[in-house]
C-alpha cells in the first residue's frame, strides 16, 4: 500500500477525531467529575461546569488540529466550535447545565436552516459546509444528500429537545441524557450516514477513483 492510498484513510480518522473527540472527552471528564462516575440521578451543577471547561478547551485542540493536519477548518467545524463555546461559557459563568443542553438543538437548528436555504436556490450547502468532496459525486448527488441532511439535522434537533426535557437538571438526568447524546446519537448519525451510500452511488459518487484506477494499472 502506498503513501497515496494511506492518505485518505489517515484523513478519515483525524476527521473522526476532530468531530467526536471532544464530545467524547466531555462524556469522560463528566464521568470523573462526577460523584460515583456520573450515575444517572447523581450529576451536579459543578461536575457539569468542570466537565464544559475540559469540553471548551477539546474544541480548541480540535481546531489546532484539524487545521495542522488537515490544513483547514471547514466551515461547519468553525460553526459548531463558536456555539461550543458560547452557550458553554453560559454554562460556566452560569452554573446551569440547561446551556449546554440546548446547544445541540441550536446547532442542529442553525445547520437545517442552512440546508433548506441552500436548496431554495438549487445550491448545495452540504458541499460549502464541509468543504470536501465526494470523488465523482454530481450536483444532484450533492442537492440530495443536503436535502437529507436538513431534515436529519431537524430531526436531531426535536429529539435532544426531547432528551433535555425528560432527562432535565431537576430530576438529576444529565448522565442519561449525555450518554444518549454520546452513544445513542453519535451511533444514530453514523447510521444515518451510511444509508446515504446507495444514493450517492446513483449519482456518481467513486467513478472518478474508479477511472483513475483503471487509466494507472498496467495492463497485459
Amino acid at each position: 500500500m502506498n503513501a497515496k492510498t494511506n492518505q485518505p484513510a489517515a484523513s478519515s480518522w483525524i476527521n473522526l477525531l476532530v468531530d467526536y473527540g471532544p464530545l467524547l472527552v466531555f462524556f469522560l471528564a463528566y464521568r470523573h467529575f462526577s460523584p460515583n462516575g456520573g450515575d444517572v440521578g447523581i450529576g451536579t451543577a459543578v461536575a457539569v461546569t468542570k466537565s464544559t471547561v475540559v469540553f471548551m478547551v477539546a474544541t480548541v485542540a480540535a481546531l489546532v488540529i484539524s487545521k495542522w493536519r488537515l490544513g483547514k477548518i471547514s466551515p461547519m467545524l468553525w460553526l459548531s466550535s463558536t456555539l461550543i463555546i458560547g452557550f458553554g461559557a453560559l454554562t460556566v459563568f452560569l452554573g446551569d447545565p440547561t446551556w449546554i443542553q440546548i446547544k445541540p438543538t441550536v446547532v442542529y437548528v442553525l445547520f437545517a436552516a442552512i440546508l433548506f436555504g441552500g436548496l431554495h436556490f438549487r445550491r448545495p450547502m452540504l458541499r460549502d459546509l464541509l468543504q470536501s468532496a465526494f470523488d465523482g459525486l454530481n450536483d444532484e448527488g450533492w442537492l440530495k444528500l443536503s436535502r437529507n441532511w436538513a431534515w436529519f439535522f431537524v430531526f436531531l434537533a426535536v429529539l435532544n429537545e426531547v432528551l433535555r426535557h425528560y432527562f432535565n437538571k431537576d430530576n438529576g438526568g444529565f448522565a442519561t441524557w449525555l450518554t444518549i447524546k454520546v452513544w445513542g446519537v453519535t451511533a444514530l448519525s453514523f447510521a444515518f450516514t451510511f444509508a446515504q451510500l446507495p444514493m450517492l452511488m446513483r449519482h456518481g459518487m467513486g467513478e472518478t477513483a474508479e477511472d483513475e484506477a483503471e487509466t494507472t494499472t498496467p495492463h497485459d
